[in-house]
């Protein structure tokens, strides 16, 4: 089961951007995995739960929003929802060789609360850069 490992490194970069952004607890990690990334959600969460107890986000809710498999078509350079795994253009025909969209696997944000002295404030943090850059 290769969500354990993937569950780790998501914990992994909960914990230091937790601590880059004076998180004292997790509540939510919003994430996107592509249709063929090859990620059994259900495992994955079980696996984060299981890793993160007696960690700051113990508890944490783990959000997965699954994104869609695009591909560009060789011959007319259309992006194409690819449907049941069927890798030909319906406009031509021809191979749809390049994929766009569908085997990310990308923490979007982070959503906590910070230990400061006036009560708990919440705190959220999300990637650097855009998608796609």
């Amino acid at each position: 089961m290769h969500e354990m490992s993937i569950a780790q490194s998501l914990l992994d970069i909960v914990l230091e951007e937790s601590r880059r952004h004076d998180l004292a607890s997790v509540r939510v990690v919003r994430l996107q995995i592509g249709a063929m990334a090859g990620v059994v959600p259900e495992a994955l969460t079980f696996c984060f739960e299981l890793l993160t107890r007696d960690t700051l986000a113990s508890g944490a809710l783990l959000e997965i929003e699954t994104t869609a498999v695009v591909a560009r078509c060789s011959g007319c350079e259309r992006l194409v929802p690819v449907e049941d795994r069927v890798f030909l253009c319906p406009h031509c025909g021809d191979p749809l060789l390049e994929l766009v969209s569908g085997r990310e696997l990308s923490v979007m944000s982070i959503e906590g609360e910070t230990g400061n002295d006036h009560g708990s404030d919440q705190s959220s943090c999300g990637p650097e850069h855009p998608p796609g850059e």
